[in-house]
């Protein structure tokens, strides 16, 4: 019987199949999607991600970055805070995910062209498309079925607008050895150096409109970058996501599908990768229903500091003040960053 049957091979559920396959579990990936699969994503890994992939033998290519610089979007005021350990490392998604997969491969990990929708969990194992294994982990993504599935979802609060991410690459040289994040009064543009020749820029907003729309609100942003050259928009949301747990008897979460807040602080892949270690950890102790906790230690600052920007940023009074605070308080910004690195 198979030990671990991952649902979807993205980064968090590649990262739990080496995980589990570095602990001598026997691993499946469902992911009826071919290699490589791309994502709206921010791109940028903060410094943890980058020492956990490490620890997977996973180096993807990349460019280095070596903090975070809020701008606004007038370009008034602006706040950089630098790393105190390690630098952070702009991807490329599909470049991200090939490299992840390579790793899977030379572990022998299977990956399997199967949709999952339905699961049956039992006693003893658990069911889906076919295939039966010991553990289920579901890894599908923000709007997981699979966490549908299992009576986990739980509805979003009400009377919050709702967050979408857009993205979109640029041919430009980066110019700062930092990611930008610009603040206008109804978005944020994050600037990720992606390579030698390229930058990603990622909009945050609850605004449903087209990304140059978007970007015409960061008018000094937008004059750095070459006109009608950018790839493809991709998009993602809404962003905020709930569920009820993160384990069902055999059954457990992991990644976007175990619940998200916001790409506000740019910590998604590093909560990801943390709690992919915690589940497998889980899973080989034989107690998979630890889980729970575990997730709650290793998102606990994310949740926390991205829960109060994110407060702050809804609230009229307070968001145009975020970019002046942090500039007016530089130790208490660059503890803020270094906390989430």
């Amino acid at each position: 019987m198979i030990d671990l049957l991952v649902v979807g091979g993205g980064p968090a559920g590649l990262a739990t199949a080496v995980h589990g396959a570095l602990a001598g579990l026997e691993v499946v990936v469902a992911e009826p999607r071919p290699t490589p699969v791309d994502k709206a994503c921010g791109e940028g890994l903060m410094p943890a991600a980058v020492r956990a992939l490490a620890r997977l033998g996973v180096e993807p290519p990349g460019r280095a970055f070596h903090g975070i610089r809020y701008l606004e979007a007038d370009g008034g005021r602006s706040a950089e805070a630098h790393f105190r350990a390690g630098h952070g490392l702009g991807v490329r998604r599909t470049a991200l995910h090939a490299a992840l997969a390579a790793r899977a491969a030379e572990l022998d990990v299977r990956i399997v062209p199967l949709r999952v929708e339905g699961v049956e969990v039992g006693a003893r194992s658990v069911a889906a498309a076919g295939l039966t294994a010991r553990h289920l982990v579901a890894a599908d993504g923000l709007h997981s079925p699979v966490r549908r599935a299992l009576g986990l979802h739980r509805p979003g609060p009400s009377g919050r607008p709702a967050r979408y991410g857009l993205r979109r690459h640029y041919p430009v040289a980066p110019w700062c050895e930092a990611v930008e994040v610009h603040w206008s009064a109804r978005a944020e543009a994050y600037v990720t150096p992606i390579g030698p020749e390229l930058v990603g820029v990622a909009l945050l907003t609850s605004d449903r409109a087209p990304f140059d729309e978007q970007l015409a609100r960061f008018p000094l942003l937008a004059a750095r970058l070459p006109a009608g050259a950018g790839t493809a928009v991709r998009g993602a949301g809404p962003l905020h996501q709930r569920a009820r747990a993160r384990v069902a008897g055999r059954a457990l979460l992991v990644g976007d599908a175990a619940g998200y807040l916001d790409a506000l602080t740019g910590e998604g892949l590093s909560v990801a990768l943390a709690c992919a270690g915690e589940l497998v950890r889980c899973v080989r102790a034989g107690r998979p229903e630890a889980y729970e906790q575990a997730w709650r230690r290793a998102s606990r600052s994310y949740r926390l500091l991205t829960g109060a920007l994110l407060w702050a940023r809804q609230r009229p009074v307070l968001a145009p003040r975020i970019v002046p605070l942090a500039a007016r308080l530089p130790r208490v910004f660059e503890a803020g960053v270094n906390l989430l690195a």
